[in-house]
């Protein structure tokens, strides 16, 4: 579920707490927490709606002039359904912080190591550390060349990176990624290990 940056700065200040989307069935449910560019943003309700009981403060509380201007944005979508869904701000990206800890201890480094350890076993082949590197090598490049590199379709190789990224390992570009401080930490501890034969 995509907002506009104007959008997610309305909803943390709170002047947007709804919107309006085109399903063939719900994307999110109640309790979906939103990693966006703003922080977390919370669904506390999804309901399938028909458009005529939509009035003009709902239309305002999901950042529009009225109820004509949010009806020419949905537009029509034959064979999907119109649902109202009520979002609020739920703070800072937990992420963000992680990144920035760059003081892995050994327990930390330990525990990083066993859950990448684990999202290789549950890959056809290891993936994780070759990933990081290769992100650490070319900073700020489309994930479709990344991905050619390593031989697995972009939509595959977008998806482990999100998984890196949630263990606060890297962080998204306008275009490409680059690796946190943590990252850069963590892959560096690796090398150290590889060097002195651990």
């Amino acid at each position: 579920m995509l907002f506009t940056v104007e959008t997610l700065e309305a909803i943390v200040r709170g002047e947007v707490d709804l919107a309006f989307r085109r399903w063939t069935s719900p994307r999110v449910r109640v309790g979906t927490r939103l990693h966006t560019a703003v922080g977390l943003i919370e669904v506390t309700e999804v309901a399938q709606i028909g458009a005529d009981s939509i009035g003009d403060r709902d239309a305002l509380r999901a950042g529009f002039t009225g109820v004509a201007a949010l009806l020419t944005m949905l537009g029509q979508a034959p064979g999907r359904s119109l649902y109202r869904v009520a979002v609020r701000y739920a703070g800072a990206d937990p992420r963000i912080a992680l990144r920035e800890d760059a003081d892995l201890t050994a327990p930390a480094f330990a525990g990083a190591l066993v859950t990448l350890a684990r999202m290789d076993a549950a890959a056809d082949t290891p993936w994780t550390r070759e990933t990081l590197t290769l992100i650490a090598q070319r900073p700020a490049t489309l994930a479709a060349r990344l991905a050619a590199e390593m031989g697995v379709e972009t939509a595959r190789f977008k998806a482990r990176v999100r998984r890196l990224k949630a263990l606060g390992l890297t962080e998204s570009l306008e275009v490409g990624y680059r690796l946190s401080p943590r990252g850069e930490a963590l892959l560096a501890s690796v090398k150290r290990d590889v060097r002195s034969g651990k």
